[in-house]
């Protein structure tokens, strides 16, 4: 795994889409999925989502990882929703976040750092007469971007030594790992971006 971003390298066709136009895709759904409130139309969006995995080349595996680290949110969200709203309300946002949290993951996949990068350094641009620096507000959006999976990365390994440790029906002990483990991550990317030179670009 990159300490910078989670890029699969591949040739499937949602490699060749450009990054504006992929983000702009991932906006326009999110806006579709809430104008159209409806738990049908949710669960529809995440069948999409589901294939779309293979559709560009990238195993179910991947799309299956995404979504073991977000179950216990899922779960919580329906519980409460059945107990004090109504069931097709749990169903709908249960739906409309996994299938986001999808397609969000599906643009880190496929979208180089470089990419990302450029694309918002690009839209940032009008900020500088405003005094700020467009390069920084792009990597801030950036890592913005990536870090849907890096929190779905820390819970899993947090998961993965609360199993190895034998502990089990205390899930708030997650908590605290995932933290720590986001903090490394978030130290480690520090690195890397200072490493790369990224950093000390972004200051001139």
């Amino acid at each position: 795994m990159s300490t910078v971003g989670l890029y699969v390298p591949g040739t499937g066709p949602l490699y060749r889409v450009p990054a504006g136009t992929k983000l702009l895709a991932l906006l326009l759904a999110g806006a579709g999925l809430l104008v159209w409130a409806d738990h049908r139309v949710a669960l529809g969006a995440l069948a999409a989502a589901l294939l779309l995995y293979p559709a560009v080349g990238l195993g179910a595996r991947r799309a299956w990882s995404a979504l073991r680290a977000l179950w216990p949110f899922l779960l919580a969200i329906g519980l409460f929703q059945v107990l004090f709203g109504e069931w097709q309300t749990g169903l709908r946002l249960c739906a409309q976040l996994a299938a986001l949290v999808l397609l969000a993951n599906l643009v880190t996949l496929t979208t180089r750092v470089r990419e990302m990068l450029d694309l918002f350094q690009r839209a940032a641009r009008p900020l500088r007469h405003l005094g700020a620096n467009p390069d920084r507000v792009a990597l801030v959006l950036a890592l913005t971007v990536r870090s849907i999976p890096m929190v779905a990365a820390a819970w899993r390994a947090a998961r993965e030594g609360y199993r190895a440790r034998g502990l089990s029906g205390r899930p708030h002990l997650l908590v605290v790992p995932v933290i720590v483990q986001l903090m490394r991550m978030a130290d480690a990317t520090g690195e890397a971006l200072v490493a790369r030179g990224i950093d000390e670009d972004t200051r001139h």
